[in-house]
């Protein structure tokens, strides 16, 4: 692992959040995808040859109607993510794995934070996809930056106080080297 105070800039840049409940795939080179985690755990799935990847945001490991196509649940994010890279071209045998997030930033989350980084780890394990790295745990929240073109990721703890109900903050304050890590 090496450390930046930032992510590398890539020339005509765009990022692109990913909220709760949401999933995003893309192949283009100036797209970064971004999201803060608490509780919650975003999955980073690529594919480096076919240049493509995504991420997901999942509130809760388990959980809706049966048929609930809500992504807010682990298994249909999961599930949409990982046909949307397949359809938009990804080969499964070489989609790679990306894991943040679970963190127990309140304690009125108990577990939910575990939950969610166990069932990540679990379905990723389940399906064959190699995790390459990960963040799980702890009590502070994290910004997730993640190049889907390229599968590279960076990270940033941020302090729990930061963070009111895991939405992106409007402006993210600048951060020591050791704060941000790069995958």
């Amino acid at each position: 692992m090496s450390y930046t105070s930032q992510p590398a800039r890539i020339p005509g840049q765009r990022i692109e959040p990913v909220v709760q409940g949401e999933y995003k795939i893309s192949s283009d080179p100036t797209v970064v995808l971004s999201t803060v985690l608490g509780s919650c755990v975003a999955v980073c799935l690529y594919d480096t040859e076919a240049r493509i990847g995504g991420m997901n945001h999942y509130l809760l490991a388990v959980g809706g109607t049966p048929g609930s196509r809500e992504v807010k649940y682990g298994a249909m994010a999961m599930e949409l993510l990982v046909n949307g890279l397949l359809k938009a071209g990804a080969n499964r045998r070489r989609l790679q794995a990306k894991l943040f997030g679970g963190a127990r930033v309140t304690a009125s989350f108990a577990s939910i934070g575990e939950a969610n980084a166990r069932f990540g780890r679990e379905f990723l394990d389940r399906e064959g996809f190699e995790i390459r790295a990960e963040s799980l745990g702890g009590t502070n929240a994290r910004r997730v930056h993640f190049h889907p073109a390229s599968g590279a990721a960076w990270l940033m703890v941020v302090p729990s106080s930061a963070v009111a109900s895991e939405k992106p903050p409007t402006e993210i304050p600048v951060r020591p080297p050791s704060q941000v890590t790069l995958f």
